[in-house]
């Protein structure tokens, strides 16, 4: 990619050899990103040889000369072709080709070897008439584009990788494939050179990897830096990516964790400016962007500001809280900022000029969490449009993993060569899969929190603003509740460390629960209010008291017949008779319900006869939705004990008079359980509850026909709103729930939506999914929609995403459909399953394992870039009005015919529109020809040139002679404006 200073344009070189040039154009009061033109070289048969004309082969490298009105681009071939840009076309008669180069070379330099394709051009900052070639062969020309002939020759005999012209243009600093750079002077009288001043092998002596790029930058104060990526020890570290920064004596290698795209430095570019003067270090790497601060002693790292990897350990889940209070966001980026302390002497802000935001600040503050691989939880800032890391909590710490003795033995390695430093927080590798979080949950008004891991590990924390050293309270609670015939043949438990443990600002554990079996924890809920927390695995759920600590309820889910949930997630063992046996049995199953389909059919065919006969008129007749047929599904099937989801409310389940708290659980085979809490009552005025024990017992137990797994519950009050979150009502966060009406219960399973009354428990109504759409339900939440007419009025539905990759909206309690969209692509399962939604209509899920889409489905809450970016024009703006070869269809949205804007000079007049290939003044329907309309670099250009145009599109658009010549004059007059754009 080159861009074109000053200009708001683009190159851009595909791996196909395709150029295409883009411009920022602004469209309904926003810009984007517009392909303006593309060249796609003509392809030649046969192969390239000595014969013939030099023909346009691959394109290795693009160099823009001449204030990026000109490209050259090196080919495969060894030519070097020259582009005019502004129209994309190829300039005849000043192609270079390598026949004529070797001319100037000595007979003994030549010995019959091509000089293979060019891999470096290189412009002079001073000269632009000057080019610097280098062949892959090692052959380095400086070639004067005027006179057309060699300046100087540098006769390299090692295989060039990458090039750097230094500022004065007297010093050339090249690199090669075998670990080495050689540093050349353009100064010596004498042509061709033969040797370089220096030539060294920094990693050497022993077999190094090529150097794939390399800078020279010149400082005030004497030492330069040269920078270089590559270049290791090919048996030691051939597998390391890294960066070096070369300055007088010192070295730093810089170690990343991903392949290195590129990197460039940011630097004077004036042309008066005698030394570069590098202030900063911009590395690109395949999965994050790392600037480095060149000016302060250590060359340190600056905080990105946006584009911090997400998946620096891959996400294992994520959970979104909305409207975070402002005391616990204060308390969370402080945690955050102790964490990173930026020294001091760290002046250097982002160096990267991205343009201005214009969105206002948000209304509220939104947390997105991710749980991760590795045992972290990181906490983003997700109010706007980037996500900006605010905290990341390690749980690592609490346990003893395999991997310590390794790293110490890292440790004792450090001191040797090179001098390696980990750059970065890329870090895909794990220490330990069962310290993956699968589950968190945070409550924002007493700032605890619960996270849950892959080895049934149950951490409940809270904030502090103040680092402790303090031992974690350790219980464990039995799941299987002493069943027997069952073994668990999976991972084992991680062992906690004993002892009093330091703890950094920020979430301290303070107790851990332990599931047993260890197996990975499939849901979790937490009641800050009644101190409770509820977990479940594929063996079953359990309550526990944080308060007291002390475990209150343990419930098995197991089938008798169910032994593969014994397995385990990281077991590699599966029990092939099982899963035989099963499908022996459904295709059983499936032949029995065939025969018995088909005797029935005769009877059932007379009966729909004999109704629709009865029928009145056809338009009397309500049609009810065609519904497939679902097949219940087996109770022996595998993972039926699997605790889906859990929930507690305050609601009515013994009796319709007396309302209290309880806890609900859902499971993979259709199950519902339902307890009844005895949780003491806090004294009015007093934060924590008595310090009598919880008690808890089973009031209801529902089981779903069709036995499709469970995937939400809630309870609605009496007004059919969903109850508020814990200490919404008690601190009038919230409206207080209508305890006077009947409440009802919402069960969402795969299948279906489900409203039963309480604490009676009888259908209420219902909306069969599954049936009428064919899909099965992935996700579900309850969403306020806020109107976008009325400030005040609002609406609670269910979105639910799809198998499909479909968003559905239904009305609460009614469940009736209300909208429905495609969102996400049904091949990406990945991405399905990390779908989040959050309380106010929006959503975020995976669209890579590296970035998060958002998407909306409230008209009112939308969080939408709104950017502006300042193009200042050159003087000369005339010459950089390009001529689009295709007509461009225009905007009618209004009615009116939009009309092309030429780029503005610095005084402010309009630059004169001019046709493609002439000076001289055109009338006006020719100036608007569908041949010679120039493109459009102003502010309120309307331009759209990827469709295909039609004579009905040109006749529209051109309209009579007298309507352009008004809008041409309009347009002369109209008063400069500076081209502020703006980006959606």
């Amino acid at each position: 990619m080159h861009f074109l200073p000053g200009q708001g344009r683009l190159l851009t070189l595909l791996d196909d050899s395709s150029l295409h040039l883009w411009e920022i154009l602004h469209h309904d009061g926003c810009a984007h990103l517009e392909e303006a033109l593309s060249f796609q070289p003509p392809s030649r048969p046969g192969f390239d040889g000595a014969s013939g004309p030099p023909s346009l082969t691959r394109v290795t490298v693009v160099l823009l000369v001449a204030a990026g009105d000109m490209a050259a681009l090196g080919t495969e071939g060894g030519s070097v072709f020259f582009l005019d840009v502004p129209t994309l076309t190829l300039l005849e008669g000043q192609t270079l080709g390598p026949d004529e180069v070797l001319r100037s070379v000595p007979d003994d330099y030549r010995c019959g070897k091509a000089l293979g394709p060019v891999e470096a051009l290189e412009g002079h900052l001073r000269d632009p008439t000057k080019i610097l070639i280098g062949y892959s062969r090692g052959l380095l020309v400086i070639w004067n584009q005027a006179a057309q002939c060699a300046d100087h020759i540098f006769l390299g005999n090692q295989q060039l990788e990458s090039l750097c012209w230094e500022r004065s243009g007297s010093t050339l600093v090249s690199s090669h494939s075998d670990g080495s750079y050689a540093i050349w002077s353009a100064d010596t009288g004498s042509s061709p050179t033969t040797q370089p001043m220096v030539a060294t092998t920094p990693y050497g002596p022993f077999p190094c990897k090529a150097i794939n790029k390399i800078l020279w930058r010149n400082c005030e104060s004497g030492g330069h830096f040269i920078i270089f990526s590559g270049g290791m020890p090919r048996a030691s570290y051939g597998d390391r990516h890294c960066v070096s920064v070369l300055q007088a004596e010192t070295l730093v290698t810089l170690d990343f964790t991903s392949r290195i795209i590129d990197f460039f430095t940011v630097h004077s570019t004036r042309p008066e400016d005698e030394f570069d003067q590098p202030q900063a270090l911009a590395v690109l790497l395949e999965e994050e962007l790392v600037v480095l601060d060149l000016q302060t002693p250590g060359w340190p790292a600056v905080p990105a500001p946006y584009l911090a990897p997400l998946h620096s350990s891959a996400i294992t889940c994520s959970a979104h809280v909305a409207n975070v209070p402002a005391k616990l966001w204060a308390r969370i980026v402080s945690a955050g900022e102790q964490q990173s302390p930026q020294p001091a002497s760290t002046a250097l802000s982002w160096p990267i000029t991205g343009g201005r935001n214009l969105a206002q600040e948000p209304s509220q503050r939104g947390l997105l969490l991710t749980g991760h691989e590795d045992g972290t939880v990181r906490f983003w800032d997700a109010s706007g449009v980037a996500l900006r890391p605010l905290y990341k909590l390690s749980t690592a710490g609490l346990f003893q993993t395999d991997c310590e003795h390794a790293d110490s033995l890292a440790q004792a390695a450090e001191d040797d060569w090179p001098p390696f430093r980990k750059v970065g927080c890329f870090d895909p590798y794990s220490d330990d899969p069962r310290l993956g979080v699968q589950k968190v949950v945070l409550c924002k008004y007493t700032a605890q929190m619960v996270v849950a891991g892959t080895a049934g590990q149950v951490l409940v924390l809270e904030l502090s603003d103040v680092p402790s050293e303090q031992a974690v309270s350790v219980s464990s609670v039995d799941l299987l509740q002493d069943r027997e015939g069952f073994t668990w043949k999976g991972h084992e438990r991680l062992s906690p460390r004993t002892g009093p443990l330091p703890w950094p600002t920020g979430f301290q554990p303070r107790v851990l629960v332990q599931c047993l079996p260890p197996a990975a924890v499939t849901a979790v809920t937490l009641h800050a209010e009644w101190s409770l927390v509820a977990f479940g695995t594929s063996h079953g759920f359990g309550l526990f008291d944080y308060q007291r600590k002390c475990p209150v309820l343990a419930r098995c889910t197991l089938h008798p017949n169910d032994s593969l949930a014994m397995e385990g997630p990281l077991s590699r063992v599966k029990s092939l008779k099982k899963s035989l046996r099963q499908s022996f049995r459904r295709i059983r199953k499936s032949r029995v319900s065939g025969k018995k389909r088909a005797a029935n059919a005769n009877s059932k065919l007379q009966e729909a006869n004999a109704q629709l006969a009865e029928q009145a008129c056809p338009h009397d007749v309500e049609m009810t939705p065609v519904q497939r047929r679902i097949e219940p599904r087996s109770a022996d099937d595998s993972l039926s004990g699997v605790v889906r989801c859990l929930y507690f409310a305050d609601t009515f389940l013994r009796d319709a008079a007396h309302h209290g708290p309880t806890m609900w659980a859902g499971t993979n085979s259709g199950s519902v359980f339902a307890y009844a809490l005895e949780v003491p009552t806090a004294v009015a005025g007093g934060e924590k509850r008595p310090e009598r024990a919880v008690e808890a017992v089973l009031g209801k137990e529902v089981q779903l026909m069709h036995r499709a797994p469970v995937v939400a519950i809630a309870v609605l009050d009496g007004r059919g709103r969903p109850l508020p979150e814990p200490y919404e009502a008690s601190r009038d966060l919230a409206q207080a729930p209508d305890m006077q009406g009947g409440h009802a219960v919402l069960i969402a399973s795969e299948e279906q939506f489900k409203v039963f009354t309480l604490p009676k428990v009888s259908a209420k109504t219902k909306f069969k999914l599954t049936a009428h759409e064919g899909c099965r339900v992935r996700k579900v939440a309850l969403a306020t929609f806020a109107s976008v007419a009325c400030e005040d009025y609002a609406e609670t539905c269910l979105a639910c995403l799809t198998n499909l990759g479909d968003v559905h909206v239904f009305s609460v309690p009614g469940l009736r459909p209300q909208v429905h969209y495609s969102c996400i692509r049904k091949e990406d399962i990945s991405g399905i399953a990390s779908c989040v939604f959050t309380r106010h209509g929006q959503g975020f899920y995976l669209i890579s394992p590296s970035e998060f889409e958002r998407f909306s489905l409230s008209a009112r809450n939308i969080t939408e870039p709104l950017c502006s970016l300042d193009i200042s024009w050159p003087g000369d703006a005339a010459r950089a009005s390009y001529g689009l070869r295709e007509s461009p269809k225009l905007s009618q949205a209004n009615g009116t015919p939009g009309i092309v804007l030429a780029p503005r000079s610095h005084d402010g007049s309009p630059s004169p529109v001019r046709s493609m290939g002439t000076d001289t003044p055109q009338p006006p329907e020719a100036t608007l020809s569908p041949m010679s309309i120039d493109s459009a670099t102003s502010a309120d250009t309307t331009l759209d040139t990827t469709g295909d145009v039609t004579v009905e599109d040109v006749t529209d658009f051109l309209g009579s002679s007298e309507e352009s010549e008004k809008n041409l004059r309009n347009l002369a007059e109209d008063e400069a404006r500076a081209c502020a754009i703006l980006i959606k």
